[in-house]
């Protein structure tokens, strides 16, 4: 692994990176066009944008963590995790 994150990221990762960053910024500027031209359904369509822009920029978070604790595990820095017992069925 590289010393920049950027580089040492998923592709996965780096597509969520930008798409939320494309997501949230065309959200922005629609929120300011139809604020200036006084469009009161584009200023919820864009906020709705905006939502989806930060989900996306959340769900990035989870993969760069699930990426950055694979990779611990596999450089022996933190032990495996341990399987999880099935429960007993009641009858």
């Amino acid at each position: 692994m590289t010393n920049t994150p950027w580089h040492a990221a998923s592709s996965l990762y780096k597509k969520l990176a930008i798409g939320s960053m494309i997501i949230s910024g065309t959200g922005i500027v629609l929120a300011l066009v139809a604020v200036n031209m006084r469009i009161h359904p584009l200023t919820y369509v864009a906020i709705a944008i905006i939502v989806v822009g930060l989900l996306t920029h959340v769900s990035g978070l989870v993969v760069r963590t699930r990426d950055a604790k694979a990779y611990r595990v596999a450089q022996g820095l933190m032990p495996a995790p341990k399987p999880r017992k099935k429960a007993a069925k009641e009858s």
